[in-house]
């Protein structure tokens, strides 16, 4: 039977470790991979909102946004034009599963390398683009790089950082993707006056992020517990000691040499996820991606500027507003830091569910009331709707942005954690592509009613973490089974009993 190492008390571990200037640069290189994702989650919304870009690639979604009694909710309703964002995603969704793939027999650093490269590739060739299909490639090459990037950067950020300090390391992954979108905005705000090439501009600026991730990915180490997986455990000793900081790194390195002992095992990872023990991380990593997406959060960040613009904005006041939403969400992401290894995961989400479902059920009753097809709110009622928007953000930002990330990340055994977390990875993907491909079309159909539809998803998720969600914080990353999944009152079923997968503790010195 496979083990996980615990105490034999059966508390947690204590790690010696401490956070080093080395470590640091290392969190900070990886975490800009962030940078990328972020980015062009920003980009595009400001991008499809430029009546130059329309001009060029999508002509009659022109024609319509200049007429002057074209329906508020649909004037920019067009399959080819959300397929220019979408695009990016269901590639990302694809070339997760060979991005797990690479991370596990090649390692974190080549796999954020990887990424990088296809992001630069892209970011050309769309800046380039000629005609819809050279722009729509460019964006395949880009997902192909955020596919990889969210793969290698979270778990990496994950196994380098000491337990105590996990969720911050980890969430500084998602306060760049923040910082990426910020960026974005303001790149779009500026580049909208720069006719007829802003949009050339504004997605070329693409390969900065990825430039800096390019370089950066030759300077970090490997991290341990991937270089004692792939056989090289002296090079692993060597390296804990230095993010350490210490030379004393024997318990950790031990509990690092039984995961990978039990993870060599595992001669199919996808096949040992299907196995009645693995599927509480795999159905929490799967379902926080899911919920992550429903929230409706990337609907308001793809298209901001759109939806500003559809409650009576102009194009200047649409970009600016999606700005002051922009820096709203870096600051929150800056709380998560802050308080998830102080307060927990559990309470930051749920504290999160009560205030968004609050704010979208108040924004789409505003619209529901006051804007209708082919009219505008007034300028209070506009202002109003931007508060709440960025209190929606404020929120998602200290909870659901970075913890969708950060808890799959720590969940799964080693033996199946790079093919657990692509799961997730491309679960996540799947969504975004779905919720980037729709919303457009979702806002005509439905009109003020979409808010409600993400309000109720929003109400579904509190229950789901009050019931199934169990707290990880301060749980070595190797302990989760013994520590999370075999004491949570629904989970515990999954873990005991038919002995299928479950593992034996071998206990040690804590």
């Amino acid at each position: 039977m496979p083990a996980v190492v615990v105490s034999a008390s059966g508390h947690n571990p204590e790690f010696e470790g401490r956070i080093t200037i080395y470590v640091i640069v290392c969190v900070i290189i990886a975490a800009s991979g962030g940078l990328m994702f972020g980015y062009d989650i920003g980009i595009s919304g400001g991008v499809t909102a430029m009546d130059d870009f329309l001009i060029k690639f999508f002509p009659k979604v022109h024609e319509r946004k200049m007429h002057a009694k074209e329906n508020n909710y649909c004037k920019y309703d067009d399959q080819f034009l959300q397929l220019f964002t979408s695009s990016l995603y269901l590639a990302a969704l694809l070339s997760s599963f060979a991005a797990s793939k690479v991370c596990t027999k090649y390692g974190r650093k080549p796999t954020i390398l990887v990424a990088s490269t296809f992001f630069l590739v892209g970011a050309a060739l769309s800046s380039a683009a000629q005609n819809l299909w050279m722009l729509i490639i460019g964006r395949i090459l880009l997902g192909i790089g955020v596919g990889f990037g969210n793969e290698a950067v979270p778990l990496f950020l994950s196994e380098i950082a000491p337990v105590q300090h996990r969720g911050a390391v980890n969430i500084l992954f998602q306060l760049f993707v923040t910082i990426g979108i910020f960026f974005a905005n303001l790149v779009n705000y500026g580049t909208s006056k720069m006719h007829p090439y802003g949009w050339k501009v504004s997605l070329g600026l693409a390969g900065v992020p990825a430039i800096i991730l390019f370089v950066g990915s030759l300077i970090i180490s490997e991290t341990p517990a991937s270089l004692v997986e792939r056989g090289r455990e002296s090079a692993g000793h060597k390296t804990l000691k230095k993010i350490r900081g210490v030379e004393e790194v024997e318990s950790e390195f031990e509990q690092i040499m039984m995961a990978c002992k039990i993870a060599q095992e595992v001669k199919h990872p996808y096949k040992e996820l299907m196995k009645r023990s693995s599927m509480p991380p795999l159905i929490i990593g799967i379902m926080l991606q899911v919920f992550q997406q429903f929230t409706g959060i990337n609907a308001i960040m793809f298209y901001a500027p759109v939806l500003f613009q559809t409650v009576g904005f102009k194009n200047d006041a649409s970009l600016l507003s999606s700005v002051i939403t922009g820096i709203v969400n870096v600051l929150s992401t800056l709380v998560s830091v802050y308080a998830v290894d102080k307060i927990g995961r559990r309470k930051l989400l749920l504290q999160a569910c009560i205030q968004m479902f609050i704010s979208q059920t108040a924004i789409g009753a505003i619209l529901l009331v006051h804007l209708h097809s082919t009219d505008s709110l007034t300028k209070t009622q506009a202002a109003f709707v931007v508060v709440l928007v960025c209190l929606y953000v404020m929120a998602f930002a200290w909870s659901w942005g970075p913890l969708g990330w950060l808890i799959p990340s720590e969940t799964f055994p080693l033996e199946t954690r790079t093919a657990g977390f692509a799961c997730a990875v491309s679960s996540n993907m799947l969504f975004t592509f779905i919720i980037a491909q729709a919303f457009l079309s979702m806002m005509c159909h439905l009109r003020a009613f979409i808010f409600f539809f993400f309000a109720a998803w929003i109400f579904a998720m509190g229950i789901f973490v009050l019931f199934l969600l169990p707290e990880t914080k301060n749980v070595p990353i190797d302990a989760m089974v013994e520590s999370v999944w075999k004491k949570h009152p629904v989970w515990k079923r999954f873990m005991v009993g038919g002995g299928e997968g479950s593992r034996s503790s071998k206990p040690t010195n804590s």
